[in-house]
């Protein structure tokens, strides 16, 4: 499915693009948040759920992405608790990454599954692990 969304232009089907669209309208209170609150948060949400495979995740990205502008531009908190709420919708969790690189200093969240970051530039190495959600641990 991810091959399909990479057509510029394509938007995914109306019933993905409504779940994708729920998944930014909560994403958007919540990246208001202090981390430790959404930390909080996340942890509770991704009870039950499964750990997410890579595609599952990517596909996921696509579709927020291709829901919010503002999701496919900078806002990289929002895009990456609505990328996580939407796995979250259909029973799975990525892990969710927040972190910061020097110099220069910059901050920046996003996804991961199968241990490798999900849709990201390959700079994104220089980021170093402040804040995680793993999946939750299976009884």
């Amino acid at each position: 499915m991810s091959q399909i969304l990479d057509t510029p232009g394509h938007r995914p089907p109306l019933r993905r693009r409504f779940a994708a669209h729920l998944a930014v309208s909560a994403a958007r209170p919540l990246a208001r948040l202090s981390p430790r609150r959404i930390v909080v948060l996340l942890r509770f949400v991704r009870r039950h759920a499964t750990a997410a495979t890579y595609e599952q995740a990517l596909t996921a990205r696509e579709e927020v992405t291709a829901t919010s502008t503002l999701c496919a531009g900078t806002y990289c908190l929002q895009r990456s608790l609505a990328t996580a709420l939407l796995c979250r919708m259909r029973g799975t969790w990525p892990t969710w990454c927040s972190g910061v690189r020097t110099p220069p200093f910059a901050a920046h969240a996003w996804i991961e599954a199968e241990g490798r970051p999900v849709g990201e530039p390959s700079d994104i190495s220089a980021y170093r692990h402040l804040l995680t959600v793993p999946p939750a641990p299976r009884p």
